[in-house]
């Protein structure tokens, strides 16, 4: 099906039959970060009954255990990192909004490989959309183990300017928007849910996209589709679709 959007005053079509996933599944022994060990998917047991048609019973009936965090891509919250318990079942975007892909490679500073202001606003010349993801190139296959690697990160000034730019969905194919080992500090997601002093409650950060190659850097329609799951994070997954103009 054909759609048409109009996106700061251009027209555009849309093709929904054509969409581009950016996410990485929780799988069983697959991606893991924080030193968090691999998510489990397995047959229930309980008592005689193992749920595993394999197995002889009538159903697959599995159990699944994972940190939504650490084992696959997710879209948090402010309440990742606040004392007071928030759900970012309360802080969904749109179904469809516009969103742009921006390309930025880290460059080494001080041993680290970061994402500096400068490298934001030269992929970024204009901000005409809420919504941004950031590669990298630092391609998350299904099966990394990112723990104890030191991986690429957003300095805090850069995530300040865009947080005071307007935008307020950021995703990026990182483990973190922070350093992994940074003594607490979390300036990055301070900074762009404007913590403490103006919490930015309709804020998200998804983490741990990964973005198809064929996709070139430009404007998209961005829908982050987000597990019905009462918590500050839960498993994402964010549907690109492209935007022709008309």
């Amino acid at each position: 099906m054909e759609i048409q959007i109009q996106v700061q005053g251009k027209l555009y079509k849309v093709n929904t039959a054509e969409s581009f996933d950016c996410s990485i599944p929780v799988a069983s022994s697959g991606l893991t970060a924080w030193g968090v060990a691999p998510a489990s998917i397995g047959p229930h047991r309980e008592g005689d009954f193992i749920g595993s048609v394999k197995q002889g019973s009538a159903v697959n009936f599995n159990d699944v255990y994972f940190n939504p965090h650490a084992h696959g891509t997710h879209t948090e919250c402010l309440g990742h990192i606040t004392k007071k318990v928030y759900s970012i079942q309360y802080a969904l975007p749109l179904p469809l909004i516009p969103m742009r892909l921006i390309t930025a490679k880290p460059r080494q500073v001080d041993g680290d490989n970061v994402i500096d202001l400068d490298q934001i606003k030269a992929a970024l010349p204009i901000i005409d959309v809420s919504a941004l993801m950031l590669r990298t190139r630092h391609t998350c296959s299904s099966n990394l183990n990112w723990s104890g690697t030191n991986p690429p990160y957003l300095y805090y000034e850069a995530a300040q300017w865009l947080a005071d730019s307007g935008i307020d969905h950021l995703l990026l194919d990182l483990p973190s928007v922070d350093r992994e080992q940074d003594g607490g500090l979390l300036a990055a997601h301070k900074a762009f849910w404007g913590l403490p002093e103006a919490p930015r409650m309709h804020a998200t950060i998804t983490e741990l996209i990964s973005v198809p190659d064929e996709l070139e850097d430009g404007l998209y329609l961005l829908n982050l589709q987000v597990a019905a799951l009462d918590n500050d994070a839960s498993p994402s997954r964010p549907l690109l679709f492209r935007l022709i103009p008309c």
